[in-house]
């Protein structure tokens, strides 16, 4: 298919998913206005079941997961950056050695891999289950029992209202409480309670008296639902008498290996304990009778956001930049100044570069005019250092349609727009985010009087990207029009001059 003939009528989209029992991949066209699935990948490489004591990935979990990925690099040959979306969930958040595992997976895929945060995930997975469910105004509950991690959801329509993730899934109640393989009362009893103890907190958030229709999603329910419809029981609901007679059936196999139920994978078998606990634990908890299943999920939500895209007035992400400068009182006039010096002059240093995709440049705009925006959100907490707090306050920030690690380089930014420059050392060898840096610091400068600049002849140019250098211009008279801007230009340079990059200014 050629992508620009058909930009009108037809698009390729693509999502990944990395979860902790399994990897999706879902390709499918956008078809005027119409979204329809052409290609479906799953792969259970439960990559949960890999971390070690000190929660590290091993070796062999690592390279099971790069081998799925290279399987779905072959069927994203061709795909341009953004029709490609791949999120990894909870087993990378954990995995303290996860940059290890994400450099070499990032390089297989060809495409980004973004860890998104509990709640960015609980977001998607309600989007992705709303998509797929008749309009109605029923007050929904969306329950997605994972590998390592549980989430739950309340909203109407498609708007989630309440999001929530809890650490507790099939993979990790199934290596603590059944790790012998054996199935007994004790040990479900004590998963049950264990499961509740961690979920105890959603019966406020989430009681019944606050939702109208229970849907569950994903692996441990489709699971579930797929042995009860084999045994007879009405397909698409997962009611607790089935709980009741599949716990049975468990104990009466006794383990794992002994194990023969219609309907049930082989790969499902070593991890049905964990999340037959983790399910009755909700049910009891909630009081739930009967969970409708979805065939929404994770993946469709990540489409969805993909067709979002398209529509920058519908961007979550800049009603989530906006949220933040609301409730952190930022001064919203001077960071959207800052934001359109900062985009100008990053503008400006891309066109003396080699050509990039007009979709990549257009992303690290946007970034840098976030980071902008957000630049004085730690002065909230205190004016001294307040780039650190608001460093802090953007990494560990739960913000919808933003993965992990875009919030991290939000906060890079963030943290080194002002101040000495060792402090991102380790970062100065990505040249976009010296760049993003370099025009963010200047902006600030600039703007330092918090009125608009006279940018009038003032050019920002890399004639020297292997030399890493970078060369400022201005108009005759304009430093002695503006002293303090030419002053703290100059002490810039000098700081620039501790870094492997250099800032030259006129000499006059």
């Amino acid at each position: 298919m050629d992508n620009e003939d058909n930009e009108d009528n037809e698009h390729r989209l693509a999502a990944v998913d990395l979860g902790s029992n399994s990897f999706r991949l879902e390709i499918g066209l956008l078809d005027h206005g119409q979204y329809r699935r052409t290609e479906y990948l799953k792969e259970t490489v439960r990559q949960g079941g890999g971390l070690d004591e000190n929660r590290n990935l091993l070796p062999e979990a690592m390279q099971s997961g790069w081998d799925c990925l290279a399987r779905f690099s072959e069927r994203l040959a061709g795909f341009s950056s953004n029709e490609v979306r791949a999120v990894a969930t909870q087993t990378l958040r954990e995995a303290r050695n996860r940059d290890v595992f994400l450099q070499r997976a990032n390089e297989i895929l060809g495409f980004p891999i973004n860890i998104i945060s509990g709640r960015e995930e609980a977001r998607l997975i309600y989007q992705g289950v709303a998509q797929q469910l008749p309009q109605s105004d029923e007050r929904r509950l969306v329950i997605d029992i994972g590998g390592r991690s549980t989430e739950m959801i309340l909203g109407q329509g498609l708007v989630p209202q309440v999001m929530e993730s809890f650490r507790v899934g099939s993979i990790a109640w199934s290596q603590r409480y059944f790790a012998d393989g054996r199935f007994s009362k004790k040990s479900f009893a004590i998963a049950e309670i264990a499961a509740k103890a961690v979920l105890d907190e959603a019966l406020d958030a989430y009681h019944p008296d606050l939702w109208d229709v229970a849907y569950g999603s994903a692996g441990t329910v489709g699971a579930v639902s797929d042995v009860l419809v084999e045994a007879g029981w009405p397909a698409g609901v997962v009611t607790q008498d089935g709980l009741d007679w599949l716990q049975d059936k468990l104990l009466a196999a006794q383990s794992i290996e002994r194990l023969c139920l219609s309907g049930m994978r082989e790969d499902r078998k070593a991890i049905i304990g964990g999340g037959v606990s983790v399910l009755r634990a909700i049910f009891s908890l909630l009081g739930i009778r009967s969970l409708q299943q979805a065939t929404g999920g994770l993946r469709h939500g990540v489409i969805c956001d993909l067709l979002g895209v398209r529509n920058a007035s519908d961007d979550l992400r800049a009603q989530t930049v906006q949220r933040l400068a609301t409730r952190f009182e930022i001064d919203t006039t001077h960071g959207k100044r800052v934001g359109q010096v900062a985009t100008a002059l990053l503008q400006q240093l891309m066109a003396t570069r080699a050509p990039a995709e007009p979709a990549y440049q257009e992303r690290l705009l946007r970034k840098l005019n976030w980071a902008a925006q957000l630049h004085e959100i730690g002065s909230h907490i205190s004016h001294s250092d307040y780039h650190k707090h608001g460093a802090y306050i953007l990494d560990n920030a739960d913000a919808m349609g933003f993965s992990i690690s875009e919030m991290h380089r939000l906060s890079l930014l963030v943290l080194g727009h002002r101040g000495k420059l060792r402090k991102l050392e380790s970062a100065l060898g990505e040249d976009d985010l010296v760049m993003q840096l370099m025009a963010l610091r200047l902006a600030v400068i600039v703007c330092h009087a918090r009125r608009d600049p006279d940018l009038a002849g003032l050019v920002l140019e890399c004639p020297g990207l292997q030399e890493r250098r970078v060369q400022l211009r201005w108009r005759a008279g304009w430093s002695e029009a503006f002293p303090q801007s030419a002053y703290l230009l100059r002490e810039e340079a000098l700081a620039w001059q501790k870094t492997p990059w250099s800032l030259e200014l006129p000499s006059a």
